[in-house]
């Protein structure tokens, strides 16, 4: 089965719906739902690894279970959008969902097995297959289902709901090693890792909820979507046309720079400058900040300008402007590291000694 937006237009109309505050074969409805799927999964790996090393005191594990991760997120990410045509969402997100609890799983075992690193790593390759699958499937009814003129502010919707997931994930380990100091603090304790994982359990339920695209009715009675049937022959061969698209592949640039510095901000900033009830502080203000980024975006990407045209490079201009000013700020806080080093900081060279168990009597890091 292949589902294709239908861009300005509409699907053949279905009969008006009837007023309903929120019907559950609705854009809003099923949009709601995925931003709630995404509170559970996404928004608590994001908390977790927002506190550098996946909570644990040594970055080694976490690093080498990402680097699994992205490298078979690359692969999936492409291979995604074909396997969500096959099977649908509903089938596809529950795949992927399952990955998510299996990695926390992983950093449980390794606070109890910390001279094995191949759970994390598995899980983590793992991971990466099963977040391909999520994120194809959550950018297919992201951009099908949502009315054409409101797609803006569908997605700022659904980005609140899911960064609401991890910032109240970054409370998770505030609160529940709020009392904890010394070399005990190192690491995020079991209850934290069991915590994340029961949410994303109810996440993964969550993934039953969803519906087949062809009986999702806009409040117009239009249809999101035209059903037609695939095959995976027909699926592989519109994956390598998208390396013939030159317009798909301008897209590899924000690509790349969406994500490659989450393991530098995260490990070598958060990770390292701060304790770990600060490294949540960090991560519930960091999440905050992109629900707010993401409603002032979706006002302006829908109500900002009357063409389209306009409106996209205007968002393009205030990225660019914000993203720079925040990177500059980021740099200037580099600097103050002696040969632009992190762990040549006081607070790094506390760290360090604190995890190989040595007392120390220097300042706590802030």
């Amino acid at each position: 089965m292949m589902q294709q937006p239908d861009g300005e237009s509409s699907s053949p109309a279905a009969a008006k719906p009837a007023g309903l505050l929120l019907r559950w074969n609705s854009p809003l409805a099923q949009v709601s739902l995925i931003g709630l799927v995404c509170f559970c999964l996404p928004g608590m790996y994001n908390a977790l690894n927002g506190l550098g090393g996946g909570g644990q005191a040594d970055h080694t594990a976490a690093d080498n279970a990402n680097t699994a991760l992205y490298a078979c997120f690359a692969v999936f990410g492409v291979l995604g959008g074909a396997i969500h045509n096959l099977l649908g969402p509903r089938a596809t997100l529950f795949l992927g969902s399952l990955t998510y609890p299996l990695y926390v799983a992983a950093f449980l075992n390794y606070n109890h097995r910390p001279g094995s690193q191949v759970f994390p790593v598995v899980a983590g390759a793992l991971l990466g297959v099963g977040a391909g699958l999520l994120w194809a499937a959550q950018g297919a009814i992201m951009t099908s289902y949502p009315p054409p003129g409101r797609r803006g502010t569908y997605i700022s919707l659904f980005w609140c709901i899911f960064s609401l997931g991890s910032v109240l994930g970054g409370l998770l380990p505030v609160s529940l090693n709020y009392r904890r100091s010394g070399k005990a603090a190192a690491s995020v304790n079991d209850g934290t890792y069991i915590a994340f994982m029961a949410v994303m359990l109810v996440g993964v339920a969550l993934t039953l909820l969803f519906l087949p695209p062809h009986k999702i009715v806009r409040d117009d009675g239009s249809r999101a979507t035209r059903v037609t049937f695939s095959s995976p022959a027909t699926e592989a061969g519109e994956v390598l046309r998208l390396f013939a698209d030159w317009k798909m592949l301008l897209l590899l640039v924000p690509a790349v720079g969406s994500n490659f510095f989450y393991t530098y901000q995260f490990n070598n900033v958060n990770g390292l400058l701060f304790t770990l009830r600060t490294k949540g502080l960090n991560n519930v203000v960091y999440w905050g900040a992109q629900m707010l980024g993401s409603v002032g975006l979706g006002y302006l990407l829908d109500f900002g300008f009357a063409g389209r045209r306009k409106r996209g490079l205007a968002g393009v201009a205030v990225f660019a402007v914000l993203g720079t000013a925040i990177w500059g700020g980021g740099f200037a806080n580099q600097l103050r590291s002696s040969a632009g080093t992190p762990g040549s900081t006081r607070a790094c060279r506390a760290r360090e000694r604190l995890c190989r168990g040595k007392s120390t009597s220097t300042r706590r890091p802030s």
